[in-house]
């Protein structure tokens, strides 16, 4: 059994900041990469960011929405990710969930995960 827990989301003003955290935890064999989607709505999931965890070297992707403004970064030893957002905007307001591709040990291969989402709000 995996789970991802997420955290962090809020009501903040435009231009402010705020740190969402997720943490998978469980039979976790190995993680590819784990990142941040988002779902305002009536629009689809978009990708927000993500990171390579156990190899690759931690490498990053980003939408060009949020280039230069959201860093993520990751914590291998806690299986966790991190997403800083900064000078937040209105149009960042969604939805946010944790997915991970995880290998877990009853699985026989990787496996796409979501956690349960979490709102942020940004005020104009």
């Amino acid at each position: 059994q995996v789970q991802l827990v997420e955290s962090g989301g809020g009501l903040v003003q435009a231009g402010g900041s705020l740190r969402l955290s997720c943490a998978a935890s469980g039979s976790i064999l190995s993680i590819n990469y784990m990142g941040w989607y988002r779902q305002a709505p009536g629009k689809q999931r978009e990708l927000v960011a993500k990171i390579t965890i156990y190899y690759s070297g931690g490498n990053t992707n980003y939408a060009d929405s949020v280039k230069g403004r959201f860093t993520i970064s990751r914590d291998i030893a806690k299986n966790t990710v991190y997403l800083q957002m900064n000078s937040l905007k209105p149009e960042d307001t969604a939805v946010y969930y944790c997915n991970a591709d995880i290998m877990a040990v009853i699985a026989g291969g990787y496996r796409d995960y979501w956690g349960q989402g979490t709102q942020v709000t940004v005020s104009s």
